[in-house]
């Protein structure tokens, strides 16, 4: 059983007073911090608990030593049944950049070597910031509980590494740019859930995407410094991003999990 942590637990208590006063305004998956921390096993019950680059738009995470990957809550909008999304390419109907995600799972308990057959869970909102298998509510008012996109399962290889296909994410009022990721061990059994981070700064990714056709642009946006769930630090959340809007966008970022 997956027990919240401190600061877990600070995030929801600070949520939950913002949300008093500010809740009309908080649209599409902005409660991801109403929800306290939950793990879905592998079967999708619930229990406590890149491409062609042509310019670079950031770095690799500035985490260092060996320690578990910061630990965040899975928002509203978690997966129903990701045992049943097993697929690398998330992307179905959805339109946007193209973009690749590399993730490698390590393990602190064998010095962070990489961890072989590792089961990793992905989902993220599309360019307007709306997630599937959700909607038609206060909380996101698009209807999109039928479908699946931009939801997918994979397990590590011998090099600890997943790969998924799929499109650069959009956003919504009151959450930086950002993925789900929710790890569990061969078993089945939960190891972390966490979130990655984007790379900001007038030439990252996030800007240019925005810019783009069919994305909203950067007014109102939220960076990481206000985001309720990175406001506390990216060190070991923040990924590393390459590429061009022509040419499609690449991820690449490791987590590290004790198993």
């Amino acid at each position: 059983m997956k027990t919240i942590d401190r600061k877990s637990f600070l995030k929801t208590l600070g949520l939950a007073g913002v949300t008093a006063v500010a809740a009309p305004i908080l649209v599409h998956c902005s409660s991801d911090d109403d929800i306290t921390d939950s793990s879905t096993n592998s079967s999708g019950s619930t229990s406590s608990s890149s491409s062609s680059s042509s310019s670079t738009s950031g770095s690799q995470s500035s985490s260092t030593g060996c320690s578990v990957t910061n630990s965040e809550t899975e928002g509203p909008f978690p997966t129903k049944s990701p045992s049943s999304l097993v697929q690398s390419n998330i992307v179905s109907d959805r339109t946007g950049v193209p973009f690749s995600i590399e993730i490698t799972v390590q393990n602190v308990n064998a010095s962070c070597a990489n961890l072989q057959g590792a089961i990793v869970d992905i989902w993220h909102c599309d360019k307007d910031g709306n997630y599937s298998e959700y909607g038609g509510t206060s909380m996101q008012s698009s209807n999109y509980t039928s479908v699946h996109f931009l939801r997918g399962r994979q397990t590590t290889d011998a090099n600890g590494k997943v790969n998924f296909t799929s499109i650069f994410p959009g956003w919504y009022s009151g959450r930086a740019t950002h993925i789900h990721v929710h790890i569990y061990n061969s078993s089945g059994q939960s190891l972390l859930v966490t979130q990655i981070a984007f790379p900001e700064g007038s030439d990252s990714a996030v800007v240019q995407v925005a810019a783009s056709t069919g994305y909203k642009g950067m007014t109102g946006y939220t960076y990481n410094a206000n985001d309720n769930v990175f406001s506390d630090g990216t060190s070991n959340e923040m990924s590393s991003i390459s590429g061009s809007v022509s040419a499609g966008y690449a991820l690449t970022h490791t987590i590290k999990v004790s198993a």
